[in-house]
């Protein structure tokens, strides 16, 4: 199942995208800028094989829940996001934030 979900953080909308997997879920929140996610996203691949689009991307591990996903420091961030101040540790909340 694929769940869309618009979310307010500060006053800015994202939206949250859940999709329901066997024995895991697939979770990203996003808007027009960039992304965290779970994971299951390869930032290495971003940084180095795509690292002409820019892409502004957060990745956080351990995550069950688009809340606990808000909340995890980021595990990895792609060159993008660090050109924004996104780094390593930096909440999945103040990641986004960044992003607007």
């Amino acid at each position: 199942m694929v769940t869309m979900t618009p979310i307010i953080i500060e006053d800015k909308q994202f939206t949250a995208i859940t999709i329901a997997l066997p024995k895991t879920n697939f979770m990203a929140v996003t808007n027009d800028k960039g992304y965290i996610m779970c994971g299951a996203l390869d930032v290495r691949l971003l940084n180095e094989k795509l690292k002409e689009r820019g892409i502004i991307a957060g990745r956080a591990v351990g995550v069950r829940t688009i809340e606990q996903l808000l909340e995890a420091p980021l595990e990895s961030v792609t060159y993008g996001a660090q050109e924004l101040g996104i780094t390593v540790g930096t909440k999945g909340r103040d990641a986004l934030l960044k992003m607007v």
